[in-house]
């Protein structure tokens, strides 16, 4: 899957504008968004195909390296093989009710800081810890439901999705997100692709918990 075509930068500038993001912020997104696009149409071209991201993610994240799991470089499989532009990793603190961030690729750096402790029930990840099931949105831009954080939109995503990621021993130990900058319907068979995704990840969490 590859990523749609997205406008340039002063139709970025004005979109980020009239989301309540002014000046030099607003201007900073957009060239981000523009970066983003360039850099996932390149990335698609030799994308792992979704039959075989499940074991691609295993195999990042049992490559020894100084004996950390490679979180980042299965969050760049996910998005590379679901052309997207943005993939997140939390670690789940259920007596807190609490998600904090492990890994990120593609957030900009102002939402960085705003995603990295995210409360149990609140967005698409919160929700998706609280539920223990799959949270997805078509159109994060348009979304009137409340599912997403009102900050979520200043990612430029549309195509939004967060699966559950359990432990060996079926305890939730985090979330795995997803952000496509077009529309995009999750089919089920692309949920159960992450879910295996999110069980590798799982089982990484938990053995380093």
């Amino acid at each position: 899957m590859r990523a749609a075509a997205h406008g340039g930068g002063p139709a970025l500038a004005l979109r980020a504008t009239e989301r309540g993001l002014g000046g030099q912020i607003a201007l900073d997104l957009a060239v981000w968004i523009g970066q983003t696009v360039r850099m996932t149409r390149m990335a698609s071209e030799s994308a792992t195909p979704l039959s075989e991201l499940a074991d691609r993610v295993a195999g990042a994240l049992t490559s020894p390296s100084e004996g950390a799991p490679h979180y980042a470089v299965a969050l760049r499989s996910v998005a590379e093989a679901f052309g997207a532009v943005s993939a997140t990793l939390h670690r789940a603190d259920a007596n807190a009710q609490q998600l904090h961030m492990v890994a990120q690729l593609g957030l900009p750096e102002p939402l960085i800081a705003l995603t990295r402790q995210i409360p149990f029930g609140k967005g698409i990840a919160g929700l998706c810890a609280a539920q223990r099931e799959p949270i997805t949105l078509c159109n994060l831009q348009t979304d009137t439901s409340g599912a997403a954080r009102p900050n979520a939109k200043q990612t430029g995503v549309a195509g939004a999705i967060s699966v559950p990621v359990f432990g060996p021993d079926g305890a939730l130990v985090g979330t795995l997100g997803v952000g496509k900058l077009e529309e995009h319907t999750y089919s089920p068979d692309e949920i159960a692709i992450l879910g295996r995704c999110a069980g590798h990840l799982g089982n990484a969490l938990a053995a380093s918990a």
